[in-house]
């Protein structure tokens, strides 16, 4: 098997949508028997029968229920190589006085807490094996300043704990690595585009690429960190933003640069 290829179960938390169903599309692509686990039935029920993989409801914030659920699934699936913590949630991009406290929980009970929540159960068990690869979706928002008072508190924990996991982990075989989103062009950010919330122009022109990231650019990088390409890789924050990092300073000079074709 070549070595970009993923053997093995591949586990995706909130494949059911977005980047997650993106990335339970490349894994199955690249070889991996793929559980799409997710708090939304039918939605992933529907990702599962195009991967030909297994839907298993689920809410990552729950401790309890994803314990029994990575029991549950290794017992039914066999053991899982691959841990893709996608599940998330947006927020609205408002003043903290205008920002409930119920909202901001909400953030950061699957964002935060629930990545936090999967990759123990799941993680512990590679450890006492000795291998695997945990992959998290973190954010841009995670390393800027942003108008993003849960959120970006919430990814910036996960970048962390990406790391300390990493150091944990690493002499029991266990790679922990992240992946940093720029603005995907997902179900739900399209939705605020629609609402007018977000300016699809002021996405794309804040980008050295002038383009939106696809969930399939986010998936192919979660591929290459999840498979033995990577095999000297943890720890890694890497953002996929089509150089949305590297162009707003460029403002001070003009913009980025046009097209010399």
């Amino acid at each position: 098997m070549a070595s970009f290829e993923i053997d093995g179960v591949a586990v995706v938390t909130g494949g059911a949508s977005g980047i997650g169903a993106a990335c339970c599309r490349v894994l199955a692509a690249r070889g991996a028997r793929v559980v799409v686990l997710d708090r939304a039935e039918e939605p992933a029920r529907a990702v599962a029968n195009e991967v030909k993989g297994v839907a298993w409801v689920g809410d990552v914030g729950d401790e309890v229920a994803i314990e029994a659920a990575a029991a549950a699934i290794e017992a039914a699936a066999g053991p899982v190589e691959v841990l893709v913590n996608s599940a998330g949630v947006i927020q609205v991009p408002l003043p903290p006085e205008e920002l409930a406290m119920s909202a901001w929980d909400d953030v950061v009970r699957i964002d935060q807490r629930g990545t936090y929540v999967a990759s123990i159960a799941f993680g512990r068990r590679m450890a006492l094996r000795g291998r695997g690869a945990i992959v998290n979706i973190a954010s841009i928002a995670g390393m800027r300043s942003m108008p993003l008072h849960s959120y970006a508190p919430a990814k910036a924990a996960v970048i962390a704990m990406t790391k300390c996991l990493a150091a944990e982990w690493g002499r029991s075989g266990v790679r922990v690595n992240a992946v940093s989103p720029g603005y995907t062009r997902t179900p739900a950010l399209q939705a605020a585009i629609d609402k007018g919330e977000r300016d699809v122009t002021n996405l794309e022109q804040n980008a050295a690429l002038g383009r939106m990231v696809e969930p399939d650019d986010i998936a192919r990088a979660v591929a290459f960190l999840a498979s033995r390409e990577a095999a000297a890789i943890t720890g890694v924050n890497l953002p996929v933003d089509c150089g949305w990092l590297v162009a707003p300073s460029w403002h001070t000079y003009g913009g980025v640069r046009p097209s010399r074709s």
